[in-house]
């Protein structure tokens, strides 16, 4: 339950004043019809960047995130576009992303940075990322969807962080999980564009002395990951994720991955490169935190807590817990039910037939009290009007907890059938519910990125050290091993620890 997902709908009124001009393209010096100028680009940008921050926090380390901004000025003043006020945030957030707003607003998660080997693959996912910004992507593509009048949505996020769940709730669930889906695909940006931003991040390495060759090497870390999540999802038995973060959006099939290697190769020679900057980017990200933190919820197995909310819930055997931004969800083993989790928002009223009323809306239906250890909760089963009108049944609990918060436990599913079949796991659920306890804390504690020499037991004696499942496959992964071989002894790399 993560701060919520930002879904950037930009100003149509901006977009759509007049029939929009003609300016040139500062990296290409062609003319070309726009609806957004320079100054509009920049208006836009600072507007969405407080709205960023409000439903992204930065990652609360000042050190940190002034050498993310070191780093991003230098490659900005080497652009197309040097003039910009830019501005560079590490969000807190596990997720691999990254993306840009219009008029030099860039951002990395701590997650995709965790997954860096060096400053200059560091340096080329931010390069790729000014190069939308200086090639005026966001503006041209406003542009094309004004014309096909489409509308702008997202336009100039880069990466869809949320994945679709498979299961459409008692309701509005399904629904706001597509919205949110379709948004990320229409952010998608084309080929051509994703090419382009591949050429300028390159191109700006070699301006600051980075081999453009770490635009490859990002690609291939980031495909290790996808490669990683998809042996997971084997092992548990369950279908590969369908994508998400930073490459879902950056299309990186083969034939792109050839173009940036011929790219590179074709760029290496114009001059010597100064060294990848690996131990000052280590140095910088040693203490980081690593997955979730303890401010957006910690999944420790089955165990979910939330430091913050002062709750914790305990999912049933082989279910799986998604830490989503706005809602946890307790899926079960066949991926057509949930328990979805959500905090009832102040408006919706001080008691359980007023939040039932005001959020449900119900056509008819029953509510029974009960007490979910010791927590005072209303069982409501019935019938709502969904948005077309129709009739479709609901349920779900309501619990008074902590920090004289409501929380609503939707119970969702596929299909009656569905539900039923889940509806033991659901209570179960549901019943595990409780206030966090001192037993849950000492589970769920935060874990770190820690960095050390390479021990001669190798990668299974660093992974006896690190609270991580699967630990030595996720520490290969995050130090750039997961296909095989490893550092040598002594080699500074990358551990997860527990915070002490």
């Amino acid at each position: 339950m993560r701060s919520k997902l930002i879904s950037l709908t930009l100003c149509t009124a901006l977009l759509l004043a007049g029939c929009g001009a003609t300016v040139q393209n500062p990296v290409t010096g062609e003319q070309e019809r726009t609806v957004m100028d320079e100054a509009q680009e920049i208006a836009l940008g600072r507007k969405e960047h407080q709205a960023v921050l409000q439903q992204m926090p930065p990652y609360p380390d000042a050190r940190l995130q002034a050498y993310v901004d070191a780093l991003g000025q230098k490659l900005a003043r080497q652009s197309h576009r040097s003039h910009l006020q830019w501005t560079f945030t590490v969000l807190d957030s596990p997720d691999i992303n990254a993306f840009a707003l219009p008029g030099g607003f860039v951002y990395v998660t701590r997650g995709i940075m965790a997954t860096m080997e060096s400053e200059a693959d560091l340096a080329g996912v931010i390069g790729h990322e000014i190069g939308h910004v200086t090639a005026r992507h966001g503006a041209q593509r406003a542009t094309r969807q004004q014309t096909a009048g489409i509308g702008v949505l997202a336009a100039t996020v880069l990466g869809a962080v949320l994945e679709s769940q498979g299961v459409s709730g008692a309701g509005r669930v399904a629904s706001e999980v597509s919205q949110v889906a379709a948004a990320g695909y229409i952010a998608s940006y084309g080929r051509d564009q994703e090419l382009q931003a591949d050429q300028l991040g390159a191109e700006y390495l070699a301006r600051n002395r980075y081999d453009p060759a770490n635009m490859v090497d990002v690609i291939r870390l980031l495909k290790s990951q996808e490669q990683f999540a998809a042996d997971q999802a084997r092992a548990r038995g369950q279908p590969a994720p369908s994508g998400g973060g930073w490459l879902a959006s950056h299309p990186s099939n083969e034939q792109r991955l050839q173009a940036i290697s011929a790219l590179a190769a074709q760029m290496r020679g114009q001059g010597a490169y100064a060294d990848d900057g690996r131990s000052r980017f280590l140095q910088a990200i040693a203490g980081m935190r690593y997955g979730e933190s303890d401010a957006q919820g910690l999944t420790r197995g089955r165990l979910f807590t939330h430091a913050g909310l002062g709750l914790a819930i305990t999912a049933p055997p082989a279910w799986t817990i998604q830490n989503l931004p706005d809602r946890l969800v307790l899926l079960d083993p066949a991926r057509d039910a949930a328990l979805v989790l959500r905090t009832a928002p102040p408006q919706a009223g001080r008691n359980h037939d007023d939040i039932i009323r005001n959020l449900i809306q119900p056509v008819r239906g029953r509510a029974e009290p009960l007490r979910v250890n010791g927590l005072p909760a209303t069982h409501f089963s019935g019938v709502r009007n969904n948005a077309q009108g129709q009739p479709e049944p609901v349920e779900l609990t309501i619990v008074s907890g902590p920090g004289e918060r409501r929380f609503l436990l939707l119970w969702s599913a596929r299909d009656p059938q569905a539900l039923q079949r889940a509806r033991a796991g659901l209570q179960q659920a549901r019943d595990s519910f409780r206030a966090m306890t001192a037993a849950d804390r000492a589970q769920a504690r935060p874990w770190v990125i820690q960095v050390v020499p390479f021990p001669r037991g190798g990668f299974p004696e660093l992974a006896r050290r690190s609270p991580l499942e699967s630990a030595e496959s996720q520490l290969r992964l995050i130090n750039g091993f997961y296909g095989g071989g490893e550092p040598r002894p002594g080699q500074l790399v990358k551990v997860v620890v527990e915070q002490p």
